[in-house]
């Protein structure tokens, strides 16, 4: 087998995951990539969405995030965002409450830059409760 992948997700006020991977999978602004060892050096935009990391040890960690940068270069794969989210850090009960909450906001135009970050994540919240329990979403 070869290397495994060095793999961190960065939020802007936290580290929210690092860890060896086998492969990953993000959305990028130009569709989904899959990073498997020995990738290609490759730097991309990243939309709000549901990343998917597969450790080493074969279980998944799903990361919401509300869009960001992708820098991949010799096995070390780096996620960059403002705003993330672990799985286990959401129910989708509050993902729900926060989405409702930013769409009323956007709806009346008081949407700070801000807001529109956390909005994006709340969308990417709902996208990895979701992916969490095998429904596909928009």
């Amino acid at each position: 087998m070869a290397d495994p992948l060095q793999v961190e997700v960065v939020a802007a006020d936290r580290l929210v995951w690092e860890g060896e991977a086998t492969n990953v999978i993000v959305r990028t602004t130009e569709g989904d990539i899959g990073i498997l060892p020995r990738h290609e050096a490759l730097l991309a935009g990243l939309v709000p969405s549901a990343c998917e990391i597969v450790t080493t040890d074969g279980s998944r960690q799903v990361v919401a995030i509300d869009g960001g940068f992708l820098a991949v270069n010799e096995n070390r794969v780096s996620i960059m965002t403002q705003f993330a989210s672990l799985s286990e850090e959401v129910t989708p009960e509050q993902a729900q409450r926060e989405l409702d909450r930013f769409e009323r906001l956007k709806e009346a135009g008081e949407m700070t830059e801000d807001d529109l970050h956390r909005y994006h994540l709340a969308t990417a919240q709902m996208k990895l409760i979701a992916k969490e329990n095998g429904i596909r979403a928009h």
